[in-house]
């Protein structure tokens, strides 16, 4: 994923939309991050005009501009009725956010972007959302609202992954999915989604470079590629079962912490719903290993040529290892 000077010229923007958002002390300062944001990211998307990133920057802004306008409404409607203020706000910042039941815009957007405009929005694009829903955590109808959205989430999030071979929309609905962990935990402390934000984001980030270095976009992309890179082979699994949570990879770590909360807080049937839709998500992680693991070409050693596995990519060591501390040492995790 290389970062062209007109890239970096809007992405600099775009970080400082969200910390206006996020460190605003009025609703209006966070509306006006919001659109920096958006002004900034649609340039992004259209950087290569083809018709697919065209499609998704039209189909992100309508929805952007749909969800600033609901804001804008439920400011003008908090003058005569304060009580629908919190309500469609935070429904609107569901909308932004791409949480279910407001889910339909967001596979359809991932899958016009290039792999770099992808992380973007899995990533950078969700923070200044999540850090205003956070804000309104403050009556116990605003909760249930955010409740009720995080199970949607999970549910939609497992079951619309199922049979996908695009990869950028099985991304964009483990997102969704993962999304519902996040919203959970916003309901229960800061620090806890913050937590697996940042962890959600490393280990979604090791898996994209994986996926944007053999410049695949579909599972059969990735059968097609040179698989006598070793080191490839057994990264992209590994990073993929951590991404799913599976233990004792360091996905695990936030989903076990989560798991404590959620325990500790008695919320037996939402704990349950998570813990459902993660096995249907690890499925199709499987869906993608497995066929690339059996249908991979067979060399014989002697006729690999040996490259170093890091020189594509720098970053590649620190994400690997990141996604394996919880297999190096999973014994001290277990007393989180």
């Amino acid at each position: 994923m290389t970062l062209s000077l007109t890239s970096f010229f809007f992405l600099m923007p775009l970080l400082a939309g969200s910390i206006l958002s996020i460190s605003s002390s009025s609703w209006f300062g966070a509306w006006i991050g919001l659109e920096l944001n958006l002004l900034s990211f649609i340039p992004l998307i259209t950087t290569k005009m083809n018709p697919y990133s065209s499609e998704a920057a039209l189909k992100y802004f309508l929805i952007q501009a749909l969800g600033s306008t609901i804001i804008i409404l439920s400011s003008s409607l908090f003058i005569s009725s304060p009580t629908y203020f919190l309500p469609l706000g935070l429904l609107a910042l569901l909308l932004k956010l791409g949480a279910a039941p407001f889910h339909y815009w967001f596979p359809q957007v991932m899958e016009g972007l290039s792999w770099f405009q992808a992380f973007i929005l899995l990533s950078i694009q969700k923070l200044a959302p999540m850090f205003l829903i956070s804000y309104l955590v403050i009556n116990p109808m605003l909760i249930k609202i955010i409740l009720l959205s995080a199970s949607l989430s999970a549910i939609i999030g497992a079951l619309g992954g199922l049979n996908l071979m695009k990869l950028r929309k099985i991304l964009a609905f483990s997102s969704i999915n993962h999304m519902s962990w996040m919203l959970i935990a916003i309901s229960i402390n800061d620090m806890m989604w913050m937590m697996y934000y940042m962890f959600y984001i490393i280990i979604s980030l090791s898996v994209i470079i994986l996926f944007n270095s053999a410049n695949a976009f579909s599972i059969s992309d990735l059968l097609i590629f040179n698989n006598t890179k070793s080191f490839f082979s057994l990264s992209l699994p590994l990073s993929l079962l951590s991404l799913g949570g599976l233990p004792p990879f360091t996905g695990f770590i936030p989903k076990w912490m989560m798991i404590q909360s959620l325990l500790s807080e008695k919320m037996f049937i939402i704990l349950t719903l998570l813990l459902f839709s993660a096995l249907i998500t690890l499925y199709y992680y499987l869906r993608i290993m497995i066929p690339f693991l059996l249908m991979s070409n067979p060399t014989l050693f002697i006729n690999i040529k040996l490259v170093n596995p890091f020189s594509s990519n720098l970053f590649l060591p620190l994400i690997t290892f990141f996604n394996f501390i919880g297999l190096i040492l999973p014994i001290p995790f277990l007393f989180i």
